[in-house]
């Protein structure tokens, strides 16, 4: 992406607002995608990328999104949007993923010459992954997490082992990504705008997602109104949440 005067990651950061009315002006769909494609290089946890991104373009479609977002200005001035969607339902397809890559990487050669780094790594998304992410009707989940809990008594060990812990895990990872692409917009003057406020249900229906697919935000993109800030940005006193141990 060719960007003149592109901002700096501080000068990004500070610019970047939660912009509530757009102007009427269009955006480079290609350089919003590129800022998608910055939004992947997140980190993500164990690398599964349990995300999908959906950039939507058409007019109707943004009106269909704008309504089941309570119409939140936000999303009917939008130019375009993008839904960050969490996808905790193909882990299994991500873990194959992670094995085909690592095995590439390798080069090819019987199991037994692998090196005691490479069985780890190969363990780790083959058997380890697999115990943390499989579940049934978050039975097996309760499970876990009481065995684990019991073993902490005696040392250190992952406790975060239930169903809607693996769904915080997608959803984090899934916010990173949605920072990287709302910095990457700010950079080239691009503004957006991150929305909690939607039906969930009728979001999944407009976007043909399946019931397990969850939505993470809605993300407003364009130029900012010159009204389409709402007000001085606030925080808390940084003494107030910065703790120096």
């Amino acid at each position: 992406m060719v960007v003149t005067n592109e901002k700096s990651v501080s000068e990004a950061i500070k610019y970047r607002r939660s912009v509530r009315v757009f102007k009427n002006e269009a955006i480079d769909t290609e350089k919003v995608k590129e800022c998608i494609q910055l939004a992947a290089l997140a980190p993500t946890s164990s690398n599964m990328q349990l995300w999908e991104f959906y950039h939507v373009i058409s007019p109707e479609i943004i009106q269909k999104l704008a309504k089941a977002s309570f119409d939140q200005n936000a999303a009917k001035t939008a130019q375009q949007l993008v839904i960050v969607v969490a996808r905790k339902d193909l882990w299994r397809k991500r873990v194959q993923s992670n094995i085909d890559y690592l095995k590439n990487q390798y080069g090819n050669k019987p199991e037994a010459a692998y090196s005691k780094r490479e069985k780890f790594a190969l363990n780790y998304y083959q058997k380890i992954i697999p115990a943390l992410y499989f579940d049934f009707l978050g039975i097996i989940g309760m499970i876990k997490f009481v065995v684990f809990q019991v073993i902490g008594i005696f040392k250190p060990i992952y406790r975060q082992a239930r169903q809607s812990d693996m769904r915080i895990v997608a959803h984090k990872s899934a916010g990173l990504a949605a920072q990287n692409f709302m910095i990457s917009m700010a950079a080239i003057n691009y503004d957006t705008c991150p929305m909690e406020g939607f039906d969930s249900l009728r979001i999944k229906k407009i976007l043909h997602l399946p019931a397990s697919a969850e939505i993470n935000m809605i993300l407003g993109c364009g130029i900012r109104d010159e009204n389409g800030v709402y007000g001085e940005r606030f925080r808390i006193p940084f003494e107030e949440t910065y703790f120096k141990i």
